[in-house]
């Protein structure tokens, strides 16, 4: 199955999926964090705040920060990298993990809403 829509469409399944998360009590991720939370979550570990920092062209200190507020809603954690004692993994956690999965369910409940609406021949306000 094909999905097609614009721009618009787009920031609206966006926008109704944070409007839910915002009723759900979820975390209030601000852009950076959740780019980096996903970063973390799909792309291939191992994480290193200077890697994270290169990935996403953003200072170190702005990933820093960004960790140290994941860190303290547990969706990310810090580990010692075996490999070099001087570097610190950016890891996964379960908390993380729901997070993200509920998030995600809520962007694809937004996209059925969306084409609910669309499929219903209703006009759809913007």
């Amino acid at each position: 199955m094909a999905v097609e829509f614009d721009e618009l469409k787009a920031l609206d399944i966006w926008r109704r999926a944070i409007v839910e998360s915002v009723r759900l009590d979820a975390p209030d991720l601000s852009a950076r964090q959740m780019s980096l939370l996903l970063t973390v979550y799909l792309t291939q570990a191992p994480h290193t705040v200077r890697g994270l920092a290169d990935l996403l062209k953003v200072s170190k200190p702005a990933i820093t920060r960004a960790v140290n507020r994941l860190s303290e809603l547990e969706l990310v954690r810090r580990k010692p990298d075996p490999a070099d004692k001087r570097s610190v993994l950016i890891q996964r956690t379960v908390r993380g993990s729901v997070f993200l999965r509920e998030f995600g369910e809520l962007i694809v409940a937004a996209a059925q809403q969306e084409a609910a609406t669309r499929d219903s021949g209703l006009p759809h306000r913007y």
